[in-house]
């Protein structure tokens, strides 16, 4: 991960499946998942598996983007917004979405 400097912004989404872990339906869903990393301006993508217990969250997804600008464009990007609307509302059964910059002093 890289250091938060200036206005870079990481996007962090930690969700639940509506399919059991490791079920074909919970693959396919996050093979698609990964097919954004090739959206433009999209870095240090990665998806995790949650292993702690404080939550009944089981997979994150964290990427980031050098400003507000690429974080836009990604946002509004087709292959985003057809994610979210065809594979992301049907298989997601709970998430939390955070949005992450450097805290400065002052």
């Amino acid at each position: 991960m890289t250091t938060l400097r200036g206005p870079r912004i990481r996007h962090l989404v930690v969700f639940t499946l509506r399919h059991d872990e490791g079920s074909p339906e919970a693959e396919v869903f996050l093979e698609a998942l990964r097919s954004l990393a090739a959206i433009d301006g999209v870095e240090d993508f990665e998806v995790a598996r949650q292993v702690g217990l404080k939550n009944d969250y089981r997979f994150a997804v964290s990427m980031e983007f050098a400003s507000r600008a690429a974080y836009d464009a990604y946002d509004g990007h087709p292959l985003h917004v057809a994610f979210v609307r065809d594979r992301w509302a049907a298989d997601v059964a709970d998430f939390m979405e955070i949005d992450l910059s450097e805290l400065r002093p002052g």
